[in-house]
């Protein structure tokens, strides 16, 4: 056996690698030495593909999109905007008119009262006029009893001098006098009363006129 071959296994013969010769490569074929590697220009010019470029079409198509999907939600918005102040609107209409009822119904009520204790309002009047409601406790009851019914927006109606007016008075007699000027009340034989703006009772007048 020669020095050029070593042993190996069942005997078989290996050849010695020459240092000299190149390497090869483990698909068989040699790579040259000084052979240049991939460059940036490489790289930069490898087409792209077909995966990367559908990314991009439907990234721009997104991008397309996104306007008018912008637009949509605006539109949405204020018409659910418009929608909350209609309600908003509606609520304080009905809060009003609620309220409004509500004082006229208050009034109603009041005026119902009224007209039932007209009769001992009357009375009190007449009493004071012939002085036998002038002090004592039942002056005290009395005066006690027309504050209440103040508080509660009781208006008394008809004094001397006022100037005529058919929708509070109820002319009964001409009264030719110059003490008070012509178309004025000149003497009230009844007071009338009103709660609010519900006239209860006109008042009863006389309407003064020339002499």
């Amino acid at each position: 056996m020669s020095d050029s071959e070593n042993t190996k296994g069942h005997g078989q013969s290996v050849p010695e690698e020459d240092p000299e010769q190149p390497a090869q490569h483990p698909s068989g074929e040699q790579q040259s030495q000084g052979e240049p590697g991939l460059t940036v220009d490489d790289i930069l010019g490898t087409p792209q593909s077909e995966g990367v470029e559908a990314a991009d079409a439907a990234s721009s198509n997104a991008d397309d999109a996104a306007p008018a999907g912008d637009a949509a939600a605006q539109k949405l918005a204020d018409e659910r905007l418009e929608d909350l102040r209609r309600l908003q609107a509606e609520f304080v209409n009905y809060k009003n008119r609620t309220a409004r009822e509500k004082e006229q119904l208050r009034d109603f009520v009041s005026a119902d009262m009224i007209t039932a204790l007209l009769p001992v309002i009357d009375d009190i009047d007449a009493g004071r006029k012939v002085g036998d409601i002038t002090d004592g406790p039942f002056a005290a009851i009395a005066t006690k009893f027309e504050e209440t019914l103040t508080r509660q927006g009781l208006q008394r109606l008809g004094e001397v001098g006022e100037v005529f007016d058919p929708t509070i008075h109820e002319a009964v007699m001409q009264q030719p006098t110059d003490q008070v000027e012509p178309d004025h009340v000149s003497l009230v034989l009844r007071s009338g009363f009103k709660i609010g703006d519900r006239v209860v009772r006109a008042a009863q007048v006389a309407v003064a006129a020339q002499p």
